[in-house]
């Protein structure tokens, strides 16, 4: 299933699409796409309905589409998660998942402007696969349990401010934080429809010029992985969102290619998982 919010900002409602690409609204079953919904279990109750045909049709046209989860709880991110990435960027292919935290803030809907900071002459673009938890994830015993708290995956776009990240303070959060810089979706696709996490294709488009073109199946740490690497360090509550790292193609790592600038339009896909787009402005 592919569950989304739809609405202006603050207003958002909840909605599924069906099969035929129709959206259905959830407001019978949920006040909203939040982590007390996937931990009650929302999504088999939204399974039921839909396969009853119990849910009644929206139309979506010209309707603005939020984060397709609400207020995650924290926003945990994998750094040079990928090798070709990590040497890119003249860093070493780690042995150990670099983790650092993004303030849940940032958290915007797929086509939303991006807020360029004041001051930014690094703002960069990552296409990331993003993993929702639907179910508490604390101290895991192996990998292999991982999808059992795993509520879907979404497109996210970890926009990042190099100078602020790794200039400034060598501490990455102040340069992952800033507002407006984690658009996500278009959609909370479930497991069952997404496919195997580690086979799908990654792809980012600045002003329509190519820049990144990657697969999942390249990831150094896998999603169970991580998962349940996390776990042992902090617990993973439902409606948490891990960013799990970008392939190559960031402009970071292309000598040459201009930063984001006012204006710049960066168009995100993932295989099965939707496409996003921003255009960027400034703060």
């Amino acid at each position: 299933m592919k569950l989304l919010r739809i609405g202006a900002p603050g207003e958002e409602v909840p909605a599924v699409l069906g099969e035929d690409g129709r959206a259905f609204a959830l407001s019978a079953l949920t006040g909203d796409i939040d982590g007390a919904f996937l931990a009650e279990g929302g999504i088999d109750r939204v399974r039921a309905a839909l396969a009853e045909g119990l849910l009644p049709a929206v139309d979506t046209t010209g309707i603005r589409v939020g984060a397709p989860i609400a207020r995650p709880g924290k926003v945990v991110c994998v750094g040079l998660n990928y090798r070709d990435h990590a040497e890119e960027t003249g860093a070493a292919v780690p042995e150990r998942p670099v983790v650092f935290m993004k303030d849940p803030a940032t958290v915007v809907g797929p086509y939303d402007g991006v807020l360029i900071p004041r001051g930014s002459v690094k703002t960069d673009w990552e296409v990331e696969l993003a993993v929702v938890i639907g179910r508490q994830a604390r101290y895991l015993a192996d990998p292999a349990e991982a999808s059992d708290h795993i509520a879907g995956f979404a497109i996210s776009n970890d926009v990042s401010e190099r100078e602020f990240q790794l200039e400034f303070s060598g501490q990455w959060d102040i340069g992952k934080s800033c507002e407006t810089f984690n658009p996500l979706g278009p959609w909370l696709v479930t497991p069952d429809e997404a496919g195997d996490p580690q086979a799908l294709g990654l792809r980012l488009a600045v002003n329509g010029e190519s820049r990144q073109n990657g697969n999942t199946k390249n990831m150094i740490f896998d999603v169970a992985y991580l998962v349940w690497y996390l776990s042992q360090y902090m617990v993973l509550n439902p409606g948490d969102v891990i960013n799990t790292g970008t392939p190559a193609g960031v402009a970071l790592g292309l000598p040459g290619t201009p930063y984001l600038r006012a204006g710049d339009t960066v168009e995100l896909t993932i295989d099965g998982l939707g496409t996003q787009r921003q255009t960027f402005s400034n703060a």
